[in-house]
């Protein structure tokens, strides 16, 4: 049985002014505003979003 590994990511700086691809990618991982914090599954996809907007979040 395997156990699935989450991530804690939390939103630092405000996304606007940026790309809108980086926007969409801030609110494809459920960020809402500044400090929240979204609990998702480690998978490839989602450390890629982690990684394209690494300027804008904190892993916890």
């Amino acid at each position: 049985m395997t156990t699935i590994t989450k991530l804690k990511v939390q939103l630092v700086r405000s996304p606007i002014g940026t790309k809108q691809s980086h926007r969409d990618t801030v609110r494809g991982l459920g960020l809402r505003r500044v400090n929240s914090v979204s609990e998702l599954e480690d998978t490839p996809a989602v450390r890629g979003m982690i990684n394209k907007i690494a300027y804008l979040v904190k892993i916890l």
